[in-house]
């Protein structure tokens, strides 16, 4: 028993030392996550139908 309280004191420390981002740090990491999922997207749909064309032409 004694060995589960020592786990939760040291965890409980451990969680005091854990720095939590901002509001307005999470709201930057979501638009730049957003913005970069969205650039590749597009990018792969564009070399996606330059390659659709190509096989078309071929065919």
């Amino acid at each position: 028993m004694e060995k589960l309280i020592t786990y939760f004191k040291l965890s409980k420390a451990e969680l005091r030392k854990v720095i939590f981002p901002l509001k307005e740090q999470v709201r930057n990491a979501y638009i730049t996550v957003f913005i970069v999922v969205a650039v590749i997207s597009v990018f792969l749909a564009l070399v996606d139908w330059i390659m659709s064309s190509i096989v078309s032409l071929v065919i």
